[in-house]
């Protein structure tokens, strides 16, 4: 971890931050570097589709540091309550419109060079069934689901794009200077489909929007992200992508977060359209 916030540079007033679902942060004012936020890490997640790793985070601030993408980074370090990170305060509100937008910086993020180290997301429907899989191994019921998914296997792309991997609105800050992605606790590299699918996700579009995207604007923003190959991967891979997520919800429902019920009921439903002709 970075050096410890100098003390000199203590904000002298703080505000609790709300939208999170896994971690802690508190909005400070600090004459020395303006407005900071500073995030307490719960610890290791137990969940089984969004990893929380605070060193990938500091590591992944720094690295964007120069494209604007993402706040910048001040210092970490650790307390008896857990790892901290702190980071400069982008203001704004969370993303609510505007699908061309989110597809612009996911697509520019898509090109930029990963830092070594990160995770390695699924990558084909093999591993996305095995991805599923295992999040259903955790749960008591087995669902339904599971047996519409297409038997045609979509094979791997290999590719290594730089990927946020939780690229939902509370985490797309719409400030002056444009769209900023925030909470980097889950970074990784692989297939581009892997933000596409979290982001266009019924389920987590419901949970942070409390509606889940039109048929037009999922239109919308593939059109905006502008790579057919990646584009009809993506349509290959939507039914697994579903799946994955409804099994999430799965999850999520099982151990008393009931606010997924209604992303799993949505996620079927997707799922079930995607098999359409």
């Amino acid at each position: 971890m970075a050096d410890a916030f100098p003390t000199q540079a203590v904000p002298h007033a703080w505000h609790p931050l709300f939208g999170g679902r896994t971690n802690t942060a508190w909005h400070g004012v600090c004459t020395h570097h303006g407005d900071i936020v500073l995030k307490l890490y719960a610890g290791p997640a137990r969940n089984p589709l969004f990893p929380n790793d605070p060193e990938a985070e500091a590591k992944l601030l720094q690295h964007l540091q120069p494209t604007g993408l993402a706040p910048a980074f001040l210092a970490g370090f650790e307390t008896d309550l857990g790892v901290c990170n702190i980071y400069a305060h982008v203001p704004g509100s969370t993303w609510q419109e505007g699908v061309q937008s989110v597809a612009a910086l996911m697509r520019k993020l898509h090109g930029l060079t990963a830092p070594k180290g990160l995770r390695r997301v699924a990558d084909g429907s093999a591993a996305l069934i095995a991805q599923t899989l295992q999040i259903v191994g955790r749960c008591e019921k087995i669902p339904q689901f599971l047996s519409d998914l297409p038997e045609e296997e979509v094979p791997p792309c290999g590719q290594a794009a730089l990927l946020h991997s939780d690229i939902v609105p509370g985490n797309l800050i719409q400030s002056e200077g444009g769209l900023h992605l925030i909470d980097w606790q889950c970074p990784a590299v692989g297939d581009p489909c892997e933000d596409i699918a979290v982001f266009l996700s019924p389920a987590m579009q419901h949970l942070y929007r409390q509606s889940p995207l039109l048929e037009t604007d999922i239109r919308d923003f593939l059109a905006a992200y502008g790579q057919d190959a990646v584009v009809a991967r993506y349509r290959q891979l939507a039914p697994f992508y579903h799946a994955r997520m409804a099994a999430y919800c799965l999850w999520q429902v099982e151990n008393d977060r009931l606010a997924y019920a209604d992303g799993l009921q949505l996620e079927v439903t997707a799922l079930q359209r995607s098999l359409r002709p």
